[in-house]
């Protein structure tokens, strides 16, 4: 079964394979590495107000802006408790602004439900942005199907991002009501885990890795799936997008979804 290599995510049509840059630091390397990792064919960045207390951000802005139209740079805000305060996150959302380096940011999540702060008071402040033209498109991330329905109803959704990978499906819910709304799904961590017996029996089979074979299998599992893979290594990024060019079979694929 061949599965697509690209989705939409807002009005931007993206490879399905982005990079995760929790580890970036500001150096030199690194941003040669992010230079790069767009020559090769990465179109979508994932990054997070915190990442790295700031470094990670600071270092896309410092390598790649002002933004190409074809590239999507996605942040987030309002991880820590009290951080989901309109006041707070305001504060965050700017400092992403001017790490970034640019005026607007392709989408924007909503990092965690802050447990003091209903969601809607929360999320009415990336609405605020989005109406102002500076945040094009909202997103939730570690959220339940009941919360992605209320943010729904604050401010349209353009993807969602909870952790999910071969050993960890406890979301199996909020991809299928993800695939049935064609909202992107971007799973967070989708090569942490155990790996399930037969990964490596396949990957030899398909003369992949077995990370290929991870992320071939979220590929396959729904359309809406949009992995975030994190590296700082060109080579690595490269195998991570060659997975794309991976069609799992039916048996294969049945066999990894029973472990």
């Amino acid at each position: 079964m061949s599965v697509p290599r690209t989705t939409t995510i807002g009005d931007h049509e993206v490879n399905r394979i982005g990079l995760g840059t929790n580890r970036l630091t500001n150096t030199p390397e690194n941003r040669d590495f992010l230079t790069r990792a767009v020559e090769a064919g990465v179109d979508f960045i994932d990054t997070a107000h915190l990442y790295t207390g700031g470094d990670s951000e600071q270092t896309i802005g410092a390598a790649l802006a002002p933004f190409p139209d074809d590239l999507v740079v996605a942040s987030k805000a309002g991880y820590h408790p009290g951080s989901g305060r309109p006041e707070r996150l305001r504060t965050e959302v700017e400092e992403s602004f001017e790490r970034l380096g640019t005026e607007t940011i392709s989408l924007y999540y909503l990092h965690r439900v802050d447990p003091g702060v209903p969601l809607e008071e929360s999320l009415s402040v990336l609405r605020e942005y989005q109406d102002a033209g500076r945040i094009r498109h909202v997103g939730v991330s570690d959220v339940t199907v009941d919360q992605l329905e209320r943010a729904r109803t604050v401010v349209p959704i353009a993807a969602v991002q909870n952790e999910y990978n071969l050993s960890e499906r406890q979301h199996e819910d909020v991809v299928d009501f993800c695939e049935g709304e064609k909202i992107p799904f971007v799973p967070f961590f989708p090569l942490r885990g155990a790996a399930p017996a037969p990964l490596d029996e396949i990957a030899s089979r398909y003369d992949a890795t077995p990370e290929q074979i991870a992320l071939a299998w979220l590929l396959r599992r729904s359309p809406s799936i949009v992995p975030i893979p994190g590296t700082l290594s060109l080579e690595h990024l490269e195998t991570n997008l060659a997975a794309l060019d991976l069609d799992l079979s039916d048996e294969d694929f049945a066999q990894l979804n029973h472990g």
